[in-house]
């Protein structure tokens, strides 16, 4: 794969990442640079190590995590 095409893959990646914890963020009003944004963020990075690659299924899996504490391995 050449490097631009390895560039746009990645920043694909980090426009889904950065979407789905934007979107997260600001459907609860919590600052990004809070402790729960931080948190979010962890969890939002290990999810996507764990597969889910769509920001659809990030969120998901984050509602689905919401009323607990969002833990992160990182």
């Amino acid at each position: 794969m050449s490097q631009s095409a390895t560039a746009c893959v990645v920043f694909d990646d980090v426009e889904v990442l950065s979407g789905a914890l934007f979107s997260w963020c600001a459907e609860r009003s919590i600052g990004l640079r809070s402790q729960a944004g931080v948190s979010a963020a962890g969890a939002v990075i290990d999810l996507f190590f764990a597969g889910y690659r769509t920001q659809d299924e990030i969120l998901g899996a984050l509602n689905d995590r919401d009323g607990h504490e969002v833990v992160f391995a990182s």
